[in-house]
């Protein structure tokens, strides 16, 4: 059990007032307070929302702090700071939980009050795999720091049949070609382009657990976006750009997120709750498939989606608009 989780008080607000150097917080005109406050002079400055998560290494640590990112990179780099570890340690995140749990990992959004859990890498794995099948029977996401990593095992598939490979195990090499910085679609399709009846080899790091934190090798992926702790609000983050705190999802969003992810992992073999949030804000008010290709191939043109896809993308985000789905 990671230390202090069984005695852990609970933490205090996540959301701080950020305020200028010096001050404490008091009114205008008051020690420790904002300047400007004199009658007729400008307002002071609005205190700008400090946003704190607490953090620990999955497989046990002391509780650590973390504020000041904006997206996953710069999150994995102030876990690093926290804990006093490389950030290329970090493999992913799961939110509330520091068990291999694919249903509360990390993607776009954290709520405001979630606890982040970091996994790190553990052993290293080198195995061969017999495509006997034209599909392996695995869903892959990344980590938008460059690792890909598995997501999800079909039972009775190829994959599911070897037992030394498991969910949250990320994909270094196929093959003894590097796929660190790959993104999870590039991934996806070297392995569905590999010939049916090749040996291949595959080169694993899996997530470094405690004793009692061996979860199951198969299952999870599936739902919408990250669960918020508190239902107050998330704080989306960005690849490019500030990190900006939005309301929970309405019922549509979380509908139409849930199905174009869905439809990810059939068409292409990928999940990734932050691409179909992307899409779904695309799409919202594209008024036929071709409007809706275009968004998307302006946006996101290095996944190629199909246009089979594309039609029944559109046609997902018109059913949850109505509540079809």
């Amino acid at each position: 059990m990671p230390l202090g989780l069984g005695r852990r008080k609970k933490p205090p607000p996540l959301v701080e007032n950020e305020e200028g150097a010096g001050g404490r917080g008091g009114a205008p005109g008051e020690p420790g307070g904002a300047p400007g406050g004199a009658a007729g002079g400008p307002p002071p400055p609005a205190l700008r929302p400090r946003l704190v998560f607490h953090t620990q290494l999955a497989h046990g640590s002391p509780t650590g702090r973390v504020e000041g990112f904006s997206n996953v990179r710069e999150l994995y780099g102030k876990i690093g700071e926290a804990f006093g570890i490389p950030p290329a340690e970090v493999m992913f995140c799961t939110l509330n939980t520091p068990k291999v749990d694919m249903e509360k990992l990390l993607g776009g959004q954290i709520g405001l009050e979630d606890f982040i859990f970091a996994h790190t890498k553990g052993r290293r794995k080198d195995v061969q795999v017999l495509k006997s099948e034209e599909a392996l029977g695995l869903t892959i996401t990344d980590n938008g720091a460059g690792y890909a990593f598995i997501k999800r095992i079909r039972e009775g598939s190829v994959i599911a049949r070897i037992p030394l490979i498991g969910v949250g195990d990320m994909i270094e090499a196929i093959d003894g070609r590097s796929l660190v910085g790959a993104r999870h679609f590039e991934v996806a399709r070297l392995l569905q382009e590999l010939p049916r009846g090749h040996t291949f080899a595959l080169r694993l790091t899996e997530p470094r657990r405690a004793f009692d934190m061996i979860g199951p090798r198969s299952g999870g992926g599936r739902g919408g976006p990250p669960q918020a702790g508190s239902g107050r609000g998330t704080l989306r983050l960005r690849s490019k750009g500030p990190a900006t705190v939005q309301e929970q999802p309405s019922a549509f969003e979380e509908r139409a997120v849930a199905k174009v992810d869905d439809l990810l992992e059939s068409y292409m073999g990928i999940r990734d709750s932050e691409l179909a949030a992307t899409m779904v804000e695309l799409g919202r008010d594209a008024r036929d498939p071709d409007a809706l290709a275009e968004a998307l191939d302006s946006q996101l043109g290095d996944f190629a989606f199909p246009d089979e896809f594309v039609f029944d993308v559109w046609g997902a985000i018109g059913d949850a608009k109505v509540g079809r789905c």
